[in-house]
């Protein structure tokens, strides 16, 4: 269908019959360091076959409600965590992925390839995908890049939100000016083993290298559009209007604070609140969230709605194109979230909301569904090409960065 639907119900009769068959494939979700901070991955405490909405933004009813086909969960740890420790902590959450595959079997299906989530569409399952939330995770360290694609993540994100020796981040101060030598060696590297480039999180100049560097197509797994919003975090238009020639996928996040103009300045109030009380600005454990709503009743907090990420959708429709966009919450990762779209189960309110725009159903199953999934399968195809003709780099940051590196 390519008109509007005449009402706002036929527009809900029509998203639900289009996740039926394409469903959504989720960006980014950190439901694995949620389950360490509250209940340090005791699983039985977080019986997710239950309403688990007193204290997360995930469980399987929600999932299920919210058409997800396929996830990404992130296998985050914080960037003050470093070297070893990142590394272990990295392989923590890698196995609590790994536990509930083995604790909810009916549910979710484990997946590594774009073929595992259309088999776990067909059986009915929510494909589980990996993705490492940060360039520390790795320790500057190609073969350890390589033992988490083996262990099955198939996304690495550059940075989060603080530089790491070969790579600036959004919000951090440059130290590199983008990628160093050996960051554009990781970014190869990760070509050749069919890793996704993950970009959310670092700088536009970090992104221009990357870019320029990856001969697969890359992604943006939670990022809105700066021009909508200008938050580091989110993606320049000249890096929006690269995704066609690269093949990437720009995968819009819910997070207010990267969403509403009007939340970026709250936000960062409400960061030095938190730090103010001995806590990180991400730390959504119980005590935290009381020091957040106690600073909230004092300073009531911008609401993002659902129109606000249709606007961004909107706007990365136009620069990108249809093809190049994706769906990337972060849930369990964020204190707040958008009215209409509170947790996981939320999505068909945000394809309501496009459809009555003047999306298509196709366009919409673009967004949900295809588009994830063939970016998989390029990089797939790009790493099956490349390693005919390259072998794994034993590259070290010391030789490439040398004396100079940041």
């Amino acid at each position: 269908m390519t008109g509007r639907p005449t009402t706002r119900e036929g527009a809900r009769a029509e998203v639900r019959a289009l996740l039926a068959d394409h469903p959504v494939v989720d960006g980014h979700n950190d439901l694995p360091w949620a389950l360490r901070q509250q209940v340090r991955y005791d699983l039985a405490a977080r019986d997710l076959t239950a309403d688990q909405s007193a204290h997360l933004h995930t469980d399987l009813p929600r999932l299920r409600a919210g058409g997800v086909g396929a996830q990404y969960w992130s296998v985050y740890v914080r960037s003050d965590l470093a070297g070893d420790e990142a590394v272990s902590a990295t392989l923590e959450q890698i196995d609590c992925v790994r536990q509930l595959l083995d604790r909810y079997p009916a549910d979710l299906a484990p997946a590594a390839s774009a073929a595992d989530l259309e088999r776990a569409r067909g059986e009915g399952r929510i494909a589980s995908l990996m993705g490492a939330e940060g360039g520390h995770s790795i320790n500057s360290s190609l073969a350890t890049l390589r033992a988490l694609y083996a262990l099955g993540v198939r996304y690495l994100t550059l940075t989060h939100n603080d530089n790491v020796p070969w790579a600036d981040s959004a919000t951090d101060v440059p130290a590199a000016g983008g990628l160093t030598a050996f960051g554009h060696e990781v970014v190869r590297e990760m070509n050749r083993l069919g890793m996704l480039v993950d970009l959310s999180h670092t700088a536009a100049t970090t992104m221009r290298d990357a870019l320029d560097t990856s001969d697969a197509p890359v992604v943006f797994s939670h990022s809105s559009a700066r021009a909508v919003c200008d938050h580091p975090r989110n993606v320049p238009d000249d890096v929006l209007e690269r995704l066609p020639a690269n093949g990437g996928v720009a995968m819009a996040t819910f997070v207010p604070k990267f969403v509403l103009p009007a939340a970026v300045e709250w936000t960062a109030a409400a960061d030095e609140n938190l730090r103010a009380h001995g806590f990180h600005p991400l730390d959504t454990s119980p005590a935290a969230m009381r020091a957040h709503r106690a600073f909230e009743a004092e300073r009531p907090r911008p609401v993002a709605r659902v129109a606000d990420v249709a606007d961004h959708l909107d706007h990365m429709r136009e620069v990108a194109g249809v093809d190049h966009l994706g769906l990337g919450g972060d849930y369990d990762g964020t204190a707040f979230t958008p009215d209409g779209l509170a947790d996981v189960s939320g999505y068909p309110n945000l394809l309501v909301e496009l459809r009555t725009r003047g999306w298509s159903t196709a366009d919409l199953a673009k967004l949900t569904w295809s588009n994830a999934v063939r970016v998989l399968a390029d990089a797939e195809a790009v790493a099956r090409e490349l390693r005919t003709r390259r072998p794994p780099s034993n590259a070290t940051r010391e030789a490439l960065d040398g004396a100079s590196a940041p």
